[in-house]
């Protein structure tokens, strides 16, 4: 006998605890990668133990081992978070609970508080993952939950658990509708709106620091890191070249690693001061909306450059640093969209050499001395020279961009590990490697040569979603590039990078990581271009996912609003939508029970009726009385007034049993007709 034979021949109970078990477990699961190891492995020895017990119709445990495995529970959450309150904590008693309970399955009564407390699981994944993915795992386990509560409520014989699911379904789909009008337009008000955000949520990106090395560790991984959406025809971004989204500027150097302005004040290093801004725009600008997904860091990804400030969700304010990084007033842990303005052309910086630019020519001493030396040969070239004092530091910059083009130097993902003199081993030994080994040995030669330089990070390129038109940039277009400050221009991009591999700039080539087993496994199966393609339309459902369900704010409620007419939308006109709805919900359900009262058994319902008028002229007769019975009554009762109704009787008996036909709907109409046209017998007269 197998499985399927031995679960349909298990006695209900036993069927139904095994269902609730499976479905408790797939409220628990999604939960696993965020709750301590211990959790899981008890939840689920608790519930195989519950199955094993319902199977074999064994006795429950008693209090007494409940009591044990909840005390154990609750120090077992004491030792991993410290405390029984927060959300982690919360949580992993919650689900230790919910398993705990399902051992003291007794009546319904039991089986009612683990309903409850699988609905409650169910919201609390959300507190860590909102991703399509653990929305579509809930929407099944909610599901079943739905068709345990429903097969709970039919206590009588063995209802199949298809004919549950089957009622269960349809009593969401009834909800459905109130629940998406409540989503559209229940007033969103923060602080009471929304998930709390959790500082270690999210994926960390970008940092404030750069070893050499670590960008290569980025563009591997091909995840996600924004979209973006611009305001031109057909959602076409700037020039290639152009598409630098801005994210810290390095600029303190310890010979190997590089550290944001404020970082390496605690490291003991020489750091430099930030110069002004003194932002000045030029040309037209471009205008574009951001999806950013959670960084754990408070930085606002934006195309060099925005001098004003991005329209965030309200409560959400953002500031600007000399370096022009726009940072949010709190870590990003939570998708976060919003609106910029850029100008690709712009000047910033000091426009004449002062104090504050002695810090960017720094160098950390006896480091990189092959690289001082090639610095030092510069300025000694007349050729250069002479250049120099034509152009000023644009000479140098020309000379080492000249040497990256000229000199056999290489891009790649796999430059090996470098050692103490990292410039040196770049410019003169290994000749190859990723942006971050290409940018710090050219900022190292340009402070060598007494040209303040200092390294930015940020993302650079992307690629268009055929399916959604937004662009995506992935965290494989993690980039480092440079910074040179020149007399009368102040602070200049270069991108040294361009100069080794120029498609990686011009033409949005990337490395490609190896393909391991299971990527070339997959190959073997679907051809690259299909994959990418079933990728884009995956990537366009969550992007859209995003955009409307995780990033549905006020601001998109009262768009809505102003398109259904309202001038100037507030929280009152959502109040009064949203209430007129509601009256119109009720009215379309109370509209819904007539006309399911009216499509209910057309026979019996004629019967009731005939029953009814018999009543009032004073024949009562049971419910079970057939038709051809009550019109023998009513002859015996009535006589000849009761004729007409006992005729009608004997018609009604022939329509229930008569074969199909095209007529029958015609003949339970004139059954209709006639009831209300036939002369029943009189009531009896009043003593």
């Amino acid at each position: 006998m197998n499985l399927a034979q031995r679960l349909s021949h298990l006695p209900r109970e036993a069927r139904d605890t095994l269902f609730l078990l499976a479905v408790v477990a797939c409220c628990v699961a999604p939960l696993a990668a965020y709750l301590p190891l211990w959790t899981s492995a008890l939840t689920a020895a608790l519930l195989a133990w519950r199955g094993w017990l319902a199977v074999g119709a064994r006795a429950l445990p008693g209090r007494w081992v409940i009591g044990a495995l909840l005390a154990a529970a609750v120090a077992l959450t004491l030792l991993s978070h410290r405390t029984i309150v927060g959300r982690d904590a919360g949580v992993t008693l919650i689900v230790v609970l919910l398993a705990l309970k399902t051992l003291e399955l007794r009546a319904r009564r039991d089986a009612m508080v683990v309903f409850f407390l699988g609905f409650f699981t169910l919201l609390a994944n959300f507190f860590f993952s909102q991703s399509l993915p653990t929305a579509a795992a809930l929407l099944v386990a909610l599901l079943g939950l739905l068709t345990a509560l429903v097969n709970a409520h039919m206590p009588v014989g063995r209802p199949p658990l298809a004919a549950s699911m089957r009622t269960a379904a349809r009593m969401a789909l009834l909800g459905a509708p109130i629940m998406v009008a409540l989503f559209l337009l229940f007033p969103r008000m923060a602080p009471l709106w929304g998930v709390p955000d959790d500082a270690r949520s999210g994926r960390s990106g970008l940092s404030g620091e750069m070893s050499i090395g670590s960008m290569a560790s980025l563009v591997l991984d091909d995840s996600v890191a924004l979209r973006v959406r611009f305001d031109t025809p057909g959602g076409a971004p700037p020039p290639q070249s152009s598409l630098y989204f801005r994210g810290p500027v390095l600029t303190a150097f310890n010979g190997r690693d590089w550290y944001a302005l404020s970082q390496p004040e605690a490291r003991g290093i020489t750091w430099a001061y930030p110069t002004p801004a003194n932002l000045q725009m030029q040309g037209e600008s471009v205008r574009y909306e951001v999806t950013l997904e959670p960084s754990r860091r408070p930085w606002l990804l934006t195309l060099d450059a925005v001098q004003e400030q991005p329209e965030l969700p309200q409560g959400t304010g953002a500031m600007m640093s000399p370096e022009l990084l726009w940072s949010a007033s709190r870590p990003i842990s939570s998708v976060l969209r919003y609106r910029a303005e850029s100008h690709l052309r712009f000047t910033h910086g000091p426009t004449r050499r002062t104090s504050l630019l002695n810090g960017y020519v720094e160098l950390p001493a006896e480091m990189n001395p092959r690289t001082l030396a090639l610095a030092e040969q510069m300025q000694a070239d007349p050729t250069i020279a002479a250049r120099v004092a034509a152009s000023g530091a644009q000479a140098y910059i020309d000379a080492a961009l000249a040497r990256l083009r000229t000199g056999g130097y290489t891009y790649t993902l796999e430059p090996g590990v470098y050692g103490e003199h990292t410039a040196d081993e770049f410019w003169f030994d290994r000749k190859e490697g990723f942006c971050e080994h290409i940018a710090s040995a050219f900022v190292v030669l340009m402070r060598a040569a007494g040209v303040p330089a200092r390294i930015v990070t940020g993302y650079q390129g992307g690629e268009r979603n055929p399916v959604d038109g937004y662009w995506t940039v992935r965290q494989s277009d993690a980039h480092a590039w440079s910074e040179v400050w020149m007399e009368e221009r102040g602070w200049v991009r270069v991108d040294p990078t361009g100069a080794v591999a120029p498609g990686r700039v011009g033409a949005f080539q990337r490395l490609q990581s190896p393909r391991g087993a299971l990527g070339t496994a997959v190959d073997t199966v679907i051809s690259r271009d299909m994959a990418q393609r079933l990728r884009a339309v995956w990537e366009a459902a969550n992007n859209s996912w995003n955009q409307w369900v995780l990033n549905y704010t006020q601001s998109r409620q009262f768009d809505l609003l102003r398109a259904l007419g309202f001038d100037a939308p507030d929280w009152q006109d959502l109040a009064r939508v949203l209430a007129g709805l509601l009256v119109a919900a009720t009215l379309g359900g109370a509209l819904w029970t007539l006309w399911e009262r009216l499509q209910h058994d057309p026979w019996l319902r004629l019967l009731h009726q005939a029953r009814a008028r018999l009543a009032r002229a004073g024949l009562h007769a049971p419910p079970s009385t057939p038709p051809r019975t009550l019109a023998t009554q009513a002859r015996a009762r009535f006589g000849d007034e009761a004729e007409a109704a006992s005729a009608w009787l004997l018609r009604l008996e022939a329509w229930r049993y008569a074969p199909d036909s095209p007529d029958r709907g015609l003949a339970l109409r004139h059954l209709r007709r006639d009831l209300r046209r036939l002369r029943w017998p009189s009531p009896p007269a009043s003593p």
